[in-house]
């Protein structure tokens, strides 16, 4: 399979763009991946026609890298143009170099590291997500620095995401996924009685500014940060994006759910862009149907919802108006904005990495 990957990437000029995982032995499926030939894109699915200006017309899906387990947390430098991508049943974090248009190792032993950030001085955050159980700084010298590991004297959950304010401030969810079993990372016992969101501030003083989700996951910022947007992973029935009102002191208020993945659709880790638009990651949940069907002579309990219709990139409007569905081969997880524009929209997608131009610009 990976030979017959490699002569693929070799005949279509793509062989810089995997040559450092394929190159080395593979820990994961190297994904192969035939991106469409005609333009626009037919994977950019335009589900309200305020979307068409975002679409760039001559744009395509590109596949960037694969070899991956569980692509997660992708971050983007702008001073270094590159991009770091967490793999986490791998203990790693991946590198995507823009400009060698690269893909290798960026760290080994990584923690199991999930979200990752970037800070206003351009340092790295990241959530290490299960045995360390901690927020932690990458300094510009390379040291890691531990910003947060206990709340109330008793260690966090799993740090899942995270993003930097505009203020300095630290703000990230604490859900259970990196302690509940062996594949990222190792079980162990919850010592925090809920799964929070937390606030940590720039004098190391940690809060939690909400207590009441199960299992918080992908969380954004408004343009203007005003609003907190926080997925709920176990949502009552689905999955939801929840909206905070967000004052001066860093409080939060005002409830209110923006979307429902009445679709058995999985929202993730997601990002907004300058207009206030929500591109979040998306697949399926994994639900199974109260009663089987018979597939091949046996009695199956199959998905609710079919994971072709639903791996891919959601993307809804500031009143949480579903606008396009980006539709991609791999379930996605998390994305973010970069490239020298700040128009690139990269998405952390199971085994792969793969990235998009469009007409939109990060909000941060």
């Amino acid at each position: 399979m990976i030979d017959m990957f490699r002569r693929h990437l070799l005949k279509g000029g793509l062989a810089a763009a995997a040559g450092s995982v394929l190159a080395a032995p593979a820990l994961a499926q190297a994904f192969p991946f035939k991106p469409n030939q005609r333009y626009p894109d037919p994977a950019v699915e335009i589900l309200d026609p305020s979307f068409a200006k975002y679409r760039i017309y001559s744009s395509t899906i590109e596949q960037l890298g694969s070899g991956m387990r569980w692509a997660e947390g992708p971050v983007y430098f702008p001073e270094g143009r590159y991009l770091l991508v967490s793999d986490i049943p791998n203990n790693r974090i991946m590198k995507y170099d823009e400009v060698k248009n690269s893909f290798s190792v960026f760290r080994e032993n990584a923690n199991y590291a999930n979200g990752n950030a970037r800070d206003r001085q351009g340092r790295l955050v990241t959530c290490e997500h299960s045995v360390t159980r901690r927020i932690t700084r990458t300094e510009k010298n390379g040291r890691i620095t531990v910003l947060a590991d206990k709340f109330e004297g008793k260690r966090l959950n799993a740090p899942n995401d995270v993003v930097v304010r505009s203020d300095d401030t630290i703000w990230f969810t604490d859900p259970l996924f990196g302690i509940n079993g062996e594949w990222e990372g190792s079980r162990a016992k919850p010592e925090q009685a809920t799964t929070n969101v937390y606030r940590l501030a720039p004098d190391g003083k940690l809060t939690a500014v909400i207590t009441d989700l199960v299992n918080p996951n992908g969380l954004a910022f408004s343009p203007d940060e005003k609003k907190l947007y926080v997925v709920e992973w176990r949502g009552t029935p689905n999955r939801s994006i929840w909206s905070y009102d967000v004052d001066a002191d860093g409080r939060v208020s005002n409830k209110v759910k923006l979307v429902d993945a009445a679709d058995f659709g999985a929202l993730d880790g997601f990002r907004v862009d300058r207009d206030g638009n929500l591109w979040c990651g998306y697949g399926s949940n994994g639900a199974l149907n109260a009663e089987p069907s018979d597939v091949g002579g046996r009695k199956v309990f199959t998905l609710r919802g079919k994971p072709e219709d639903l791996d891919g990139v959601m993307v809804f409007s500031p009143a949480g108006k579903p606008l396009a569905f980006i539709r991609l081969p791999e379930r996605c997880a998390n994305l973010c904005f970069g490239g020298p524009k700040g128009n690139r929209l990269y998405m952390a997608s199971s085994h792969s990495l793969y990235a998009l131009y469009v007409e939109a610009h990060g909000a941060a």
